[in-house]
């Protein structure tokens, strides 16, 4: 990575139960021997709202030097998607370190997935590339009106899941996903969506719909298995209503991605999409956006990521 003057890492010692606080001592010596000439910065935050505050902190400062300055962030989803949304519509580069539980960032990206050493070392050789982002617009929950998504923005039943499956400790990976749907599917009932999609409006219920940059969610399943995050479109799932007992049987065939096949899913690309509901409420990248509506469009390139 000849050139770097300044690497800015802000970590997560707490993600994957742990997991950043221990690889990170490893991490910082791999950065300073294979890096002698770049300054290191190494943030080690306690709380979601000071990693956002470093990550901003560090992508302002790089932004008008950005062949100069990069940032790392390293945990899990929730870091990434913070990284993601500073980091989209600038040229700073952003190096992606996993070591959450779910990981799907990274592995949507095509960094695979779960080994942090693998993806220090993408960071390292200094290789950089650029990627979508998907732009989110709406009352959002933070009280900012715009964020940046690099995965999924799921709502229904997956948004229900995901939000159950933050709230749990054990188990991990995408075994806390599936122990959530368990527990959702007993009193889940399809949603009453108005949808906007390149300027077409249609109203229907439905179990779920999805709109993807990448093609996982919820520690690995393949929610739009079809996702290619430089392609400049959005891929949206639908899943429409089915009995109970149908949606248990499909959620073996969801992890692997082969239930686009069954005659109540609907996939499609798109450029914008408006989701509206009475009951929607928002997740990306694993975190709450709100409720609806919102409005998601795709931002081709807009991201430059390391590996």
């Amino acid at each position: 990575m000849s050139g770097l003057e300044r690497l800015t890492l802000v970590s997560n010692p707490y993600a994957g139960k742990g997991k950043g606080g221990r690889v990170l001592p490893e991490v910082v010596r791999r950065l300073t021997r294979q890096l002698p000439g770049t300054q290191l910065d190494i943030h080690e935050t306690r709380t979601f709202a000071e990693a956002r505050r470093q990550i901003r902190y560090a992508v302002e400062r790089a932004a008008d030097a950005p062949e100069l300055e990069a940032l790392m962030v390293m945990g899990g989803d929730g870091m990434m998607t913070l990284g993601v949304d500073a980091c989209a519509g600038t040229d700073v580069p952003l190096g992606m370190i996993p070591a959450g539980t779910g990981n799907d960032m990274s592995r949507g990206f095509g960094l695979h997935g779960v080994d942090p050493l693998f993806a220090l070392r993408r960071v390292i050789a200094g290789h950089t590339r650029h990627v979508d982002a998907l732009r989110v617009r709406g009352d959002l929950s933070d009280g900012e009106s715009e964020r940046h998504v690099g995965t999924i923005v799921a709502t229904g039943f997956d948004a229900d899941v995901n939000r159950r499956a933050n709230e749990m400790t054990l188990p991990i990976g995408n075994l806390r996903y599936l122990a959530s749907v368990g527990t959702e599917i007993r009193h889940f009932r399809p949603m009453e969506y108005r949808l906007t999609i390149d300027g077409q409006v249609r109203e229907l219920e439905a179990i779920l719909v999805s709109v993807g940059n990448t093609k996982y969610f919820g520690g690995g399943i393949k929610i739009c298995p079809d996702a290619d995050p430089t392609d400049g479109l959005l891929d949206v799932t639908i899943v429409h209503p089915v009995p109970r007992a149908v949606l248990v049987a499909m959620f073996p065939s969801i992890l692997p991605g082969w239930f686009i096949h069954l005659p109540v899913v609907e996939t499609f690309r798109a450029r914008s999409v408006r989701v509206e509901g009475p009951e929607v409420i928002a997740m990306g990248d694993g975190e709450l956006l709100g409720h609806g509506p919102i409005d998601i469009d795709v931002r081709p390139r807009a991201l430059r990521i390391f590996g």
